[in-house]
């Protein structure tokens, strides 16, 4: 039985329809006669969609206890059961139970689909796993349920359900996703119009570049050629010279006319010698292209226009840009130019721009020849003219009497000719052939073979010997010509490859994409093995090509030294190549040991800070905790003195600061223990479902009374974090802003539900923060302002935000209206969420609300 298929409805955000769409689908295969059933539809009390699962077979769900509460999960034995041709599995991303046989709902879909049933499911863009940093900075809330980017693209299809931000947040207004009693946070959160419209951006932009990829791999699969300008894909034939920055930026503004446009600009390097490209010119023209947004490639080639096109091609490119030809007038004897050759042989699907520019008609600086080695059209005119030329000239001359001397020059003449245009042995053929008609037309005895004057003899032997001279000669130099272009190509190459590595600007990836470019090879992969008898792995691969497990099983393999191989399949390279491939051999192999010494020295970094916490650690011991120290030892001296008799109020005043100085020793032992837990990441919360008013009045224990005023509804919902964390988070937020805020004024600690969201905000009219340096005030060992050294180690909000993000929540500082600080502690509301460290989150996370 063959794998089944997997189609996905994705969408922006909760609400826009995916449960819908698919439920929809169901409904017409039934129709069809499909076997399909409903293994986990959520409908979440939506009456619209409830009433969509009229008619389908559902698949009883399987009941699991955890924490003390029941939750249901879909029960896939009992769908592996039923074998169904279609299964229809919602929220690909979700999280399982603890208990159920696999920890994500897409596992759960991949067995499903290699028993051979087709699945659809459901999966809102934030689930992706590559977005989660992109959607935390557009929404504030981080996806602790993720789906593998792979997962998505593996999918047979994939459809985007879209809907307008307008329009969705009208559904919610209307009730229509969430319950009124959540509407408003709601719309003032997770929905506000910026949200979703970046969302939206994200998913259009995700499927757009699936698209892309299935079109490539179509047109590679079915060998197509031609252009489709399903996009608007500009190509900028760059030479090197000054106007390739006015080119640059007039296909960006083209780009920007259609939606999705993208520039390609390209540098060919000629291997005919004819261009030289300023390498500081370049550089500053790749700068500029990927500054507005564009991409660089650079590409070897023989035949420009060729080339060109070929590219063009390759890359499935609308348009082409080109800047007016820098030749003189006089120039153009040796052809049409590049631009002309591209706009007659682009046909009907490239539009080729001709761009002027300052540079027009100045001239390139080199002479203009056809080509670096003999091309194949002028060795068969040199062969023309070396065989059938003298033929042809001896007619012409058996009609005038020029002289033997006279008639000698023009057959050495021809002879040049033919070296000038095919080489060595056409004009060998035309000093043999010209020879001999020599002997039997012109030099006497006529018309025989025999030469009666020795003279013309010595004429005919340096006739042939200047023409075998001259053909050599010229051939030696179309050779070097070729040599020395090619050399320069290769120079100019490596010198950009060796510029990008040295600055750290190439990764692996983009390396052998930059070798597959530029040899025309399907795929390339890095490959590497400990030693000779383990296996081979791949370090790093691009392209579509076969995947290669060994280097004997590419096209092309080269050594870098014993234990790793750069592998190209595609076609076999010539063996000039391999020198240029073997410096980009080289060079990935540096990468790669620039990659790791990277991740070694972010580990050496990572206990170098550790390092650094220790050291400051000591240096509180030191500093800090000696004056409470000293404080309570001078108070126990007096006290056992037996020279001084105290009375009963200095003893209790004697007693009260052995009793202060041993509550703020403790204090500062505590945060000195928390940081070093958490630098060392012992920190393990115990989740558990609590309130705020059970844990928030615990933590003012240590402030004086009246300094704090409260404000935590009884009616919050409950939070899942551990207790002692979040008792120790909010003790070192007041006591900072009880420290920090004017006498007589108390602190405000108030609580607010936003969505699935709670927020403790612990509010002072202190001095305040300025921007600039509200990231820093919760660093460790730093304090604000001109704070005495006893004030602390600077440790409390540096524990408070470690002991926030342990139990899956932030904090934050922002201005206080009117003046002071605000610290904006968020947690997440509790729900049937099994994750241990989140179990919030199970069912009030806003983006697990799907359609």
């Amino acid at each position: 039985m063959g794998r089944g298929k997997l189609r996905i409805y994705l969408g922006a955000a909760p609400g826009v329809g995916k449960t819908c769409a698919m439920l929809s689908e169901a409904h017409r295969r039934v129709e069809r006669g499909t076997d399909c059933v409903v293994a986990f539809v959520e409908h979440h009390d939506r009456p619209r969609t409830e009433v969509m699962l009229h008619g389908l077979e559902q698949v009883p769900r399987r009941r699991l206890e955890y924490r003390g509460g029941v939750f249901s999960e879909m029960d896939l034995d009992a769908v592996l059961a039923r074998r169904p041709q279609v299964a229809l599995v919602d929220e690909l991303a979700h999280t399982n139970i603890p208990g159920s046989r696999n920890a994500k709902r897409w596992q759960d879909v991949e067995e499903l689909l290699a028993a051979g049933v087709d699945v659809i499911s459901t999966v809102n863009i934030q689930h992706l796993e590559s977005l989660g940093d992109v959607v935390e900075s557009i929404t504030g809330v981080r996806q602790q349920e993720t789906v593998p980017d792979e997962v998505v693209r593996r999918a047979d299809q994939v459809e985007l359900v879209d809907m307008s931000p307008e329009a969705l947040r009208r559904r919610m207004a209307h009730g229509n996703i969430y319950q009124p009693d959540k509407v408003d946070a709601a719309l003032s959160n997770y929905f506000r119009p910026g949200n979703l419209t970046a969302l939206r951006e994200l998913a259009l932009l995700w499927v757009a570049d699936r698209v892309d990829a299935y079109l490539t791999q179509y047109r590679s699969d079915h060998r197509v050629s031609r252009i489709w300008g399903s996009r608007e894909r500009i190509v900028v034939g760059l030479t090197g010279g000054p106007e390739g920055r006015t080119l640059i930026r007039r296909a960006a503004r083209l780009a920007e006319k259609g939606a999705g446009g993208e520039v390609l600009a390209v540098y060919i390097a000629r291997s005919d010698g004819l261009t030289s490209a300023s390498p500081k010119e370049l550089a500053l023209q790749r700068t500029l292209v990927e500054d507005l947004g564009g991409t660089f490639h650079h590409v070897v080639g023989d035949d420009i226009p060729a080339a060109l096109l070929a590219f063009a091609r390759g890359v499935n490119a609308t348009q082409i840009v080109l800047g007016s030809s820098r030749r003189r007038t006089w120039q153009y004897v040796f052809g049409p130019g590049v631009g002309a050759t591209v706009a007659r042989e682009s046909g009907s699907d490239l539009d080729v721009h001709i761009v002027t520019h300052d540079e027009v008609a100045k001239g390139r600086g080199l002479p203009v020849a056809r080509g670096a080695r003999l091309g194949r059209s002028r060795r068969v005119w040199g062969w023309i003219a070396g065989v059938a030329g003298p033929p042809v000239l001896a007619a012409l001359l058996s009609a005038v009497d020029l002289g033997l001397a006279n008639d000698m020059l023009l057959f050495l003449a021809l002879t040049v000719a033919a070296a000038l245009l095919g080489g060595l042995m056409p004009a060998l053929a035309s000093a043999a052939v010209g020879s001999l008609l020599l002997n039997y037309f012109y030099s006497p005895p006529l018309h025989r073979w025999t030469i009666a004057d020795p003279k013309n003899i010595v004429a005919i032997v340096i006739f042939v010997a200047v023409g075998a001279a001259v053909a050599s000669v010229v051939d030696l130099a179309a050779r070097r010509t070729h040599q020395a272009a090619r050399l320069r190509a290769e120079s100019e190459i490596l010198s950009f490859l060796a510029g990008n590595v040295l600055r750290g600007e190439t990764g692996l990836e983009d390396l052998l994409e930059r070798v597959r470019e530029t040899f025309g090879m399907e795929s390339a992969a890095l490959l590497e093995r400990a030693s000779d008898v383990e296996p081979w792995t791949c370090a790093g691969r691009v392209g579509q090509g076969r995947p290669v497990e060994r280097p004997d099983q590419a096209d092309v393999d080269m050594p870098v030294g014993d234990h790793m191989a750069l592998a190209l399949t595609g076609r076999v390279l010539p063996a000039e190549d391999r020198r240029v491939l073997a410096a980009f051999a080289a060079q990935a192999a540096v990468v790669l040991d620039r990659r790791r010494l990277q991740e070694e020295a972010d580990r050496a970094r990572t206990l170098a800070e550790g390092n650094r916490i220790r050291t400051a650690l000591l240096a509180a011991v030191s500093h800090d905790l000696r004056t409470p120290l000293a404080g309570i030892k001078a108070a126990v001296t007096s006290l056992r003195s037996e020279d001084v008799e105290w009375s009963e109020e200095d003893r209790a005043e004697l007693l009260e600061g052995i009793e202060e100085g041993a509550d703020r020793l403790d204090h500062l032992v505590g945060n000195l223990l928390d940081m070093s837990r958490l630098q060392t990441g012992t920190v393990t919360p115990l989740i558990r479902e609590i309130d705020l008013d059970e844990v928030v009045p615990m933590a003012l224990g240590g402030v004086p009374e009246g300094s704090v005023d409260l404000d935590v509804p009884e009616t919050l919902p409950m939070v899942g974090v551990d207790p002692g964390l979040l008792e120790r988070a909010v003790a070192n937020l007041v006591e900072n802003a009880v420290k920090y805020s004017p006498s007589g004024t108390p602190v405000l600690v108030a609580a607010s539900a936003l969505a699935d969201r709670v927020e403790v905000r612990v509010v002072d009219r202190g001095p305040g923060v300025p921007d600039e340096a509200k990231g820093r005030i919760f660093e460790p060992f730093q304090r604000y302002g001109d704070a005495p050294r006893g004030a602390g180690v600077g440790l409390g909000l540096a524990v408070a935000r470690g002991f926030a993000e342990a139990m899956g929540g932030t904090l934050d500082a922002e201005d206080t209206p009117g003046g002071g600080l605000t610290m904006v502690l968020t947690l997440r509301a509790a729900g049937p969420r099994p994750d241990l460290l989140h179990v919030a989150e199970h069912a009030a996370e806003p983006e697990r609300q799907a359609s």
